[in-house]
């Protein structure tokens, strides 16, 4: 079965070109769907029996597209989305899912009405550590998982302003949530971490709050490249956005999640921070570009915990006789008996891709799961979780921190 498939997003869906070539004996890209005549002609250029359209409701009404690539800017992601439904079409959506919780919930009502697929492309949820550690948490190496951190910190202020001085949906124009006074993008952070944790697979996420700083970056950049007068120069223009999100997460079986998105200090770019700890063992990642992820577990890697062998007179078993603390290894000490099999099979063909390989995997599992070879690894139920982060903190905010409950959207509405 071959998936003929169209792309909507000319500029973000031109990064998985490759990957449609690699993947071409099961998926056909058919059309692209883009409102700039300059980016549809050079996709054109390289494919010349290539359809475009620069409407999207004339795309989905194309009678030869089996599925959509949902590649356009956050805000339209869900009304495109119910849109390529409605018409027939099973939908690959890039993040977030949606940004506000009418729209969550129409998503969900919407896949179980058509029984289409539904996946939300979270390319984080499948690079290289991800991948791994997940494999290493259904073995329960890491025992009881208790607590999680992730971050998203990516300094993005030069993709706030077009030439013309105007703001770009990254800047804020069109209520893009990346600069929005929330958590605007938690999915890259929350993924992983909800997968480790089995979110909606045994445990759920219960209760939430976010806190945010104000928005000096922001304001500074504007001022650096703006002429002077210019209206997003004032002094409050920018009350409305946030810096630094920092979000606490509880979920129904005791675990807490913190996640922080930052897309405006100036620091270099860290693209997958994360944490994680279990009664047997601990996971940090790479704290900037070449540094490997770490990890100790209990019985594995060298040392014990706790070690405070110096206080005398304390409770311990009877047969303790080692000494030496515990001390971090590299992730990859472990890979030969840890490494996803995904990572271990097509991991070199993958690693051309883009995201460091991630995006192969998308629509690896895009495909397999329109084929119904298997269920979506990240369904609507994970999207919509995962991205009704964002609303859920704008009203935190608006409510000084008050926790609010996040919704489990596998019940009825």
């Amino acid at each position: 079965m071959t998936i003929k498939l169209a792309v909507a997003g000319g500029n973000r869906g031109a990064r998985f070109s490759q990957v449609l070539q690699e993947l071409k004996d099961q998926v056909e890209l058919v059309a692209i769907c883009d409102p700039s005549n300059q980016v549809r002609a050079e996709w054109a250029e390289g494919h010349s029996d290539l359809k475009t359209f620069s409407v999207f409701e004339d795309l989905v009404e194309d009678p030869e597209v089996d599925a959509v690539f949902v590649a356009t800017p956050m805000f339209l992601h869900a009304s495109q989305a119910l849109t390529a439904l409605n018409a027939g079409k099973h939908v690959l959506s890039e993040v977030i899912a949606a940004t506000t919780l009418d729209d969550c919930y129409a998503l969900v009502e919407t896949v179980e009405k058509t029984g289409l697929t539904y996946m939300m492309a979270e390319n984080y949820c499948y690079r290289r550590e991800a991948m791994m550690v997940k494999h290493m948490t259904d073995q329960n190496v890491f025992g009881d998982l208790t607590y999680a951190e992730g971050g998203y910190i990516h300094d993005c202020r030069d993709l706030m302003f077009n030439a013309d001085y105007s703001r770009t949906w990254r800047g804020g124009a069109n209520g893009d949530t990346h600069s929005s006074r929330g958590n605007g993008y938690p999915t890259h952070s929350l993924g992983p971490i909800a997968q480790w944790l089995g979110i909606n697979k045994g445990d759920r996420l219960a209760l939430t709050t976010t806190f945010v700083t104000k928005s000096a970056a922001r304001q500074e950049w504007a001022r650096s490249v703006l002429p002077d007068g210019h209206f997003d120069t004032a002094e409050d223009a920018w009350h409305d956005f946030t810096d630094s999100a920092t979000t606490l997460i509880q979920t129904e079986e005791g675990r807490v999640i913190c996640l922080r998105k930052d897309s405006a200090s100036p620091r270099p770019h860290n693209m997958a921070l994360h944490t994680l700890q279990g009664t047997a063992g601990a996971y940090i990642s790479g704290r900037f570009e070449g540094e490997d992820p770490l990890v100790w577990i209990d019985g594995l890697s060298v040392g014990v915990s706790p070690a405070n062998f110096g206080y005398k007179d304390k409770a311990r078993p009877a047969e303790s006789l080692i000494t030496t603390g515990a001390k971090w290894q590299s992730l990859w000490d472990l890979s030969e008996k840890y490494e996803h099999p995904y990572w271990t099979e097509m991991g070199q063909k993958a690693s051309s891709a883009g995201h460091g390989g991630s995006d192969y995997f998308v629509m690896h599992d895009f495909i397999r799961a329109v084929a119904g070879e298997i269920d979506p690894p990240i369904d609507v139920y994970d999207a919509v979780t995962w991205s009704s982060i964002f609303p859920i903190s704008m009203e935190n905010v608006r409510q000084a921190g008050q926790p609010l409950e996040i919704p489990d959207f596998r019940q009825s509405h």
